[in-house]
């Protein structure tokens, strides 16, 4: 009888999240090479965008209300089929629409894998849940470091765009291998329970850390995911960029459970608002070495972005359970599809604009990225205002009782930590 292995099963989950990241980081670094080859605006490259990050909440959604019926193996199964047809679709793509549809798998894949990871390690490790959960999560930023790295030295090698799609295959054959043949723990210690979940949902303050969650994940995804083009001309390497920056989010998030439990969880949000509204301003009218300072600011501000707001439903709106916390990650990928092309599209008329001042070649390139970033600041600054208001507001204000025991609580809240 085949025995359940849980470092297995954890070091599949890592790969499987580092495959995720990879997606994220060599897409955009190959935003360029795919605009030279099938003549593509960057409006048209943020609709692809915008497909891998309307994929991802379309399956975490979906995962959170089947995985009771489905359980984590299944969900997985599905994260590795569509990472292979999305792939080796997207290698095999030969113009805008079959980009479209590849990367809506890819996005499905990567959204699959949240689904179907997280309640599994809660589960294997509940009596560790928050430490094993960071160390899981350590691998987003984690990968894209990895990819941002094999897309930089591939694009210097002349190496097609082609190729670097490729190199995902490796990983994501691998953790399929150990998934399919792994056999999965039964659900024993998570809460299987919906119905008082969907009841709290309507809270104002839920909807109000909705909203803001679109916000906060366009700041850190949307920059992120337009790097290439937004930087490429600014005399920095935007793919080193991207790994300093994501280099410096794995380091933050593996240390962030000491900060988030000893630190107001919205004075952090207000922290990060102001420190990530700094950091993209500069980038915005800085050029050469200035531009990796500038990165570092953004690092920063956005390293707790994801997990706090994630822990934020769990401790002050604890009734909404598993499913409040994935809506709200799902909330801030559909945000991030939806704001893509209209980011690329700020780019094109970036360098319209820059047409009409005489500006050609790097110096239009330049202009229209920095104009774009001058854009995106006032993502972090609308932040500063309603983080602010929810500081005052959240003052001496205990944290509400979920009705659960205090081991049900626990569980929610040491979810959350992990959950980003």
């Amino acid at each position: 009888m085949m025995q359940i292995n849980r470092s297995r099963l954890f070091v599949a989950s890592c790969i499987a999240l580092a495959v995720t990241a990879m997606t994220f980081a060599i897409r955009a670094g190959i935003l360029g090479q795919l605009s030279d080859s099938y003549g593509l605006s960057d409006t048209e490259l943020g609709w692809i965008n915008a497909m891998a990050f309307a994929g991802f909440p379309v399956a975490t959604m979906l995962g959170g209300f089947l995985y009771n019926l489905m359980g984590a193996k299944k969900l997985l199964i599905v994260a590795f089929f569509c990472h292979l047809l999305g792939l080796i679709l997207t290698m095999a793509a030969d113009g805008f629409w079959l980009l479209i549809i590849s990367s809506f798998f890819i996005g499905f894949a990567n959204g699959s894998v949240e689904a179907g990871c997280n309640p599994l390690i809660a589960d294997m490790y509940h009596k560790n849940k928050t430490t094993m959960l960071n160390k899981f999560h350590v691998w987003f930023p984690g990968g894209i470091v990895i990819g941002a790295l094999i897309s930089k030295f591939m694009t210097d090698a002349s190496l097609g765009w082609e190729l670097q799609i490729a190199v995902m295959l490796l990983p994501t054959v691998i953790y399929g291998y150990l998934m399919l043949t792994q056999k999965f723990p039964e659900a024993e210690n998570i809460d299987n329970s919906t119905s008082h979940n969907i009841k709290a949902l309507a809270s104002p303050l839920f909807i109000f850390m909705v909203l803001c969650m679109t916000l906060t994940a366009t700041t850190e995804l949307g920059t992120q995911q337009w790097i290439e083009r937004i930087l490429g001309a600014s005399g920095a390497s935007p793919m080193i960029i991207m790994a300093m920056v994501t280099g410096l989010m794995a380091v933050g998030r593996y240390f962030a459970g000491p900060l988030v439990h000893t630190l107001n969880p919205v004075g952090i949000l207000l922290a990060s608002a102001i420190v990530s509204t700094l950091g993209i301003y500069t980038m915005s009218i800085a050029t050469g070495n200035m531009v990796y300072f500038a990165a570092i600011l953004f690092a920063l501000g956005v390293t707790y972005f994801w997990p706090t707001m994630i822990g934020f439903i769990a401790e002050y709106q604890p009734r909404t359970g598993a499913l409040g916390m994935s809506l709200i990650g799902g909330a801030g990928m559909f945000s991030v599809s939806m704001w893509n092309p209209v980011i690329g599209s700020w780019i094109d008329e970036g360098r319209v604009q820059a047409a009409s001042q005489n500006l050609v070649g790097p110096a239009a390139e330049l202009a229209a990225g920095q104009a774009t970033l001058s854009n995106l600041t006032l993502f972090p600054l609308v932040l500063i205002v309603a983080f602010g208001g929810l500081y005052i507001y959240m003052r001496n204000r205990p944290k509400p009782q979920s009705g659960h025991s205090e081991g049900e609580q626990s569980s929610n809240i040491d979810n959350a930590e992990g959950a980003a």
